[in-house]
């Protein structure tokens, strides 16, 4: 995996500024919405913005009153992001995490997790899973496609359908509470993008 983080991070640090013009105005607010519909408990909650990329997300989260944390491995992306949102961000590498446990309410996953190779994915997610509370979500925004992967240009790419990405969350300890694809106003063959909402399941309660 250390090979194919280098070269899409040094895609990413290559292309920082063009990258925030073109995803600056984009419009996630479904998948935030679905995130924080998701989150069992009161908030504010403390939500991990897993490749948080310049910060745009970040801003909306803290704008509506929670308690965001950036993570990216692109260091001109942290940079950017500490920048615009004022929040914490952690500089790390997918291939490397160090995340503390039960520690987050929910993570949000917008188009990062399908940079991370399928032979990595069963450790990341297990991570992610570790670092959530219990009740905790995630949402997960990925480009569909036939279940292969691969270098796109200089950025590591895996496009899956839905039920190859749902093994890997089951495996990982994760329920899914739904999924849906976007834009969600076009047809079929129109919507490139799945998102997916999952949780750490709470302990019941004994009897």
């Amino acid at each position: 995996m250390e090979e194919t983080s280098r070269r899409t991070l040094d895609h990413y640090e290559r292309n920082a500024e063009t990258f925030w013009e073109a995803t600056r105005d984009h419009d996630v607010s479904q998948n935030l919405d679905a995130l924080l519909a998701a989150i069992d408990g009161a908030p504010p909650h403390r939500i991990l913005d897993f490749g948080c990329g310049p910060g745009r997300d970040l801003v909306a989260l803290r704008a509506r009153g929670h308690r965001p944390v950036g993570l990216d491995g692109c260091a001109r992306f942290v940079a950017m992001a500490r920048e615009r949102s004022g929040c914490e961000v952690l500089r790390q590498d997918f291939a490397s995490l160090t995340l503390p446990e039960a520690s987050f309410d929910g993570v949000f996953a917008n188009a990062s997790l399908f940079h991370v190779p399928s032979a990595a994915l069963p450790r990341v997610l297990r991570e992610l899973y570790a670092a959530l509370r219990p009740g905790g979500a995630l949402v997960c925004s990925n480009p569909r496609g036939d279940d292969e992967e691969g270098f796109r240009g200089e950025r590591w790419t895996c496009l899956f359908e839905h039920a190859r990405w749902l093994a890997l969350f089951e495996a990982a300890g994760f329920v899914e509470l739904g999924h849906y694809r976007r834009p969600s106003d076009a047809p079929p063959s129109e919507q490139p993008w799945l998102v997916m909402v999952l949780r750490r399941p709470s302990p019941r309660p004994e009897r």
